[in-house]
């Protein structure tokens, strides 16, 4: 499935318009600069609404490096709340802890491939709109997509791509495409997520196929060849792929969106190319786990830390695509060096005829085990 484009035309500007009424209902527009002491009391912005909560600790499992500290923070300062953050590398990592029961957490950030399958096997709750007061700002483009029509259990959270990242000081033939990353004089110098589902997908789209087949032949033949691609990848990385190719110690290979921006503010020859079969496409969502011990607590972390006058610091720590059409226009008053950096990159406000060749990976079912079967082998795990 194709997400739909944010900024497209006068859709995106009936967005801005309708974020701007928001947050105008929503207190969110620009207030008189604060000095001295009025600074100080004011750093952390107030929940709008403050929800009532007896829990007194909030259990996250999400991505690394992924939410900003200062968001933690203020949530602790105006909730009194104390937030309990524990990481994953991967969307298998975290299905594999919830599926096996007895984990106790609040919140959790599933890619949407694997939120069908944790809808299927009942591990997430149905969300409660009526105390998501959030929804108001965000940009519906990112709403009611197939692998949660409606939204019954899943608010979006970040969106991006996976594509090719090169160092163009390093490295004198730029790839166009993912299968370009085959060429011999790349070996030893790649970097490549340490996500089986992106980077399988990457390799069956080099042999004509689609992301999401169940097809066993086309598996092996995926297999096959991405076992050749591997022997010259010096490095997996799914943490923080950005700081190997800072330090050079590599030169290119297939990461996402927000990690090639940041690797860009501190070296500009790095660069993303959108390679010519088209891009992965993802969306990261939050959803409450079915045995959540702090529901309460869930939902005023989702309230809070997506509010625009909060949500905004994710363009400057994490910048991928954001979903909420509040927080742009929250950024566009009050963050304009900001807002336009993320505005005019092709990065994050990914050009609409990439979003139309992109493909998203969905839910295969009962071919799951073929693609967990193909990446431990060619990884040699």
């Amino acid at each position: 499935m194709k997400i739909k484009h944010l900024f497209h035309g006068w859709r995106w500007l009936a967005t801005l318009a309708l974020a701007a009424i928001v947050l105008a209902g929503c207190g969110g527009a620009s207030a008189p600069a604060a000095t001295g002491d009025q600074a100080a009391a004011s750093a952390c912005p107030e929940p709008n609404p403050r929800l009532e909560v007896t829990s007194t600790e909030v259990n996250l499992f999400v991505w690394t490096e992924y939410i900003p500290q200062a968001t933690i923070d203020c949530f602790e300062e105006v909730y009194g709340i104390r937030v309990n953050q524990s990481e994953y590398s991967t969307n298998e990592e975290m299905y594999a802890k919830l599926s096996a029961g007895g984990a106790n957490y609040d919140l959790v950030l599933p890619t949407d491939y694997i939120v069908a399958l944790m809808i299927r096997q009942g591990l997430l709750q149905e969300l409660d709109k009526e105390r998501l007061p959030v929804l108001a700002t965000l940009d519906p483009n990112y709403l009611d997509l197939s692998f949660d029509p409606g939204n019954r259990y899943t608010l979006p959270y970040q969106a991006g791509t996976d594509a090719i990242v090169v160092n163009t000081d390093a490295v004198a033939t730029v790839p166009a495409s993912f299968a370009d990353l085959w060429n011999p004089e790349y070996a030893g110098r790649l970097i490549m997520l340490d996500d089986s589902r992106a980077i399988i997908g990457a390799t069956l789209l080099t042999l004509g196929y689609d992301v999401n087949t169940t097809d066993p032949a086309q598996l092996e033949e995926a297999k096959n060849k991405l076992a050749e691609l591997v022997k010259g990848v010096k490095i997996f990385d799914s943490d923080s792929p950005k700081t190997a190719l800072i330090g050079g110690d590599v030169d290119l290979g297939i990461v996402w969106t927000g990690e090639v921006l940041l690797a860009q503010r501190e070296n500009p020859a790095i660069q993303y190319v959108y390679p010519t079969e088209g891009p992965i496409l993802w969306q990261d969502n939050y959803a409450i786990p079915v045995d959540a011990p702090h529901v309460d607590a869930a939902y005023a972390w989702l309230n809070y830390s997506m509010q625009p006058d909060v949500f905004w610091r994710m363009l400057e720590e994490f910048p991928y695509t954001n979903p909420s059409a509040g927080t742009l226009e929250y950024a566009r008053q009050n963050q304009p060096e900001l807002y336009e950096a993320y505005i005019n990159s092709n990065i994050t406000n990914t050009p609409a005829e990439v979003i139309a060749s992109g493909h998203r990976l969905e839910d295969v079912g009962e071919a799951t085990p073929l693609y967990d079967q193909v990446w431990t082998e060619v990884k040699g795990e």
